[in-house]
């Protein structure tokens, strides 16, 4: 496959790359084999692990507009939320340097046996494939729980953001970790789905599509392979009656259009209160006609292109669909004319579930707009779908709130808020959204070996 970094905003080529060969495959396997079995890998190590962690924060923070630049300009992300995505890598970082000593720590269990425990040892080498959206954070969420573990990782991220993959593995290296610790690898799925087979490699991770899950999942299984998937969502933004409106429609316009809409998390469908539907589809309507698109270097621009040509081409191809499947369309609906990928602010309504448009990800700003007589109606809307990743819930009874959360099916879901990404805590969907966590405890010790030792009293 291609790796050719190119600016969304005017489709400049700004660098092509060789893809790896089989010779460099080769040796990146024997480079993390033999830091596995180095003293690198051992819990006697923790802290050597756990500085490299720190490192890896202050030279993110010291050179936040260096590598904030480098997104923004090779996937289009907006310049102020390209350096929030670098500070939020910094704090992944820094909590795995400071809770790597208490994860790794032993776990006593009582037992009528004896003295027994739980050890903490790595896995063993892990493979990540990874997505272009948050092209540092993705690589962040499996580099750094993994380097506090010991395991080493060989990464093969898209193929339209090069330069982010080049520059992150530059970054491992310049804060002190031995080769193998993160190698980035220009590779295709197939050479991946090889990479699998190696009896070396005990994990795979994977963020992507359904489609890239599937296959992954099946290739993991068939050599028994541990695997974590975060894959699509077409997740719920609720909005009950009992509601501040102002502040509601303000957060469901940002949490539908972050990162020109290309986020699994996004508020992708908008469930409203029939008391509040109107008010808040003219709220919404004026808020996307507010939005400003442009260059994404430009401090006032709100919002900024597709990733890629492809992306705008498929975006227009599923809501032309959409509306001829029955659904109207209330804004928007079609690409910008210009150099770059840009797609008009879009809200559709009158979705039906024969409408393939009810269950698929709109990967743009595309709002879904559905509308409900009761609790009962919005739980089951929200519940008719093949995904579950995240979602969010506006009301000012936060009782209510707090029981409708538990009925709605999905890995994560926020009251008063758009579904968001922190260290502390564990990131992960239901049904086809995928298995496993990212982040947290949780999220540490997937690619963990637990192992029990028990000394019969």
């Amino acid at each position: 496959m291609p790796y050719i970094s190119k600016n969304p905003f005017n489709n400049e080529v700004l660098k092509e790359y060789t893809p790896h060969d089989q010779t460099k495959i080769n040796q990146s396997l024997d480079d993390a084999e033999h830091l596995l079995k180095s003293p690198w890998s051992s819990h006697q190590n923790i802290e050597q692990r756990a500085q490299v962690l720190r490192n890896v924060a202050t030279n993110l923070r010291q050179n936040e507009e260096k590598y904030a630049k480098i997104m923004t300009l090779e996937m289009g992300k907006l310049i102020e939320q390209s350096r929030s995505e670098i500070e939020s890598c910094a704090k992944i970082a820094d909590y795995y340097a400071e809770h790597a000593h208490e994860y790794l720590e032993p776990i006593p269990y009582e037992n009528p046996i004896g003295e027994a425990w739980i050890e903490q040892h790595p896995l063993g080498i892990i493979v990540a494939v990874e997505p272009w959206n948050f092209p540092f954070s993705q690589l962040m969420r499996v580099f750094a729980p993994n380097c506090a573990i010991g395991n080493p990782v060989l990464a093969k991220h898209a193929g339209i953001v090069p330069q982010s993959a080049e520059a992150f593995e530059q970054l491992i290296l310049d804060s002190g970790a031995p080769k193998g610790v993160w190698t980035n690898l220009f590779v295709d799925s197939d050479q991946i789905a090889e990479i699998i087979t190696d009896e070396r490699v005990q994990g795979v991770a994977l963020t992507g599509s359904e489609k890239a899950g599937r296959a992954v999942a099946a290739q993991a299984g068939k050599y028994l392979k541990k695997s974590t998937l975060e894959l699509g969502g077409n997740d719920v933004f609720i909005v009950l009656d009992e509601v501040d409106l102002e502040k509601a429609i303000k957060i469901g316009c940002q949490a539908r259009v972050n990162n020109a809409g290309q986020v699994c998390t996004a508020a992708k469908r908008f469930i409203l209160h029939e008391k509040i539907a109107e008010q808040f589809k003219s709220g919404l309507i004026n808020a996307f006609k507010a939005l400003k698109t442009g260059d994404p270097l430009d401090e006032t621009t709100t919002l900024g292109p597709l990733s890629s040509e492809s992306a705008v081409k498929h975006l227009k191809e599923q809501v032309e669909h959409a509306v001829e499947s029955g659904a109207h369309l209330v804004l928007g609906g079609h690409a910008i004319d210009s150099t770059g990928n840009f797609f008009e602010p879009t809200i559709l309504e009158g979705i039906t579930p024969d409408n393939d448009a009810w269950f698929e990800e709109f990967f743009g700003p595309v709002a879904q707009i559905y509308v409900a007589k009761d609790d009962d109606e919005i739980v089951e809307i929200a519940n008719h779908s093949h995904y579950g990743l995240g979602g969010a819930i506006h009301s000012t009874n936060i009782e209510r709130a707090k029981k409708m959360a538990s009925r709605v099916q999905t890995g994560m879901l926020w009251i008063n808020w758009y579904t968001e990404s922190t260290p502390e805590l564990p990131f992960g969907g239901v049904k086809n959204s995928g298995y496993g966590h990212e982040l947290s405890d949780i999220g540490f010790k997937e690619f963990v070996q637990q192992k029990l030792v028990a000394v019969k009293s």
